[in-house]
């Protein structure tokens, strides 16, 4: 029944998952299919491979996050 009513209205996704700034995943709120942001900007089905991406690509982001904070936090 849930499907019916994306089929009829559109998905209505949320943010799940903020990964970047820029890259996060987005959940429908009825039938729960899962979406991210490809290199492109484009809405992409969240597959195991770009789940994989998303979890390098954060933990990246994270370290350069710390990394920046101590460089500011050392200079002050």
């Amino acid at each position: 029944m849930k499907n019916v009513y994306c089929s009829l209205f559109g998905h209505d996704y949320k943010v799940s998952k903020n990964v970047t700034y820029h890259v996060k995943e987005y959940k429908c709120k009825q039938c729960a299919s899962e979406m991210t942001i490809d290199g492109n900007g484009d809405f992409i089905p969240l597959t195991p491979k770009h789940r994989e991406i998303n979890s390098v690509l954060n933990r990246v982001h994270n370290k350069r996050l710390e990394k920046s904070q101590s460089l500011i936090m050392s200079n002050l």
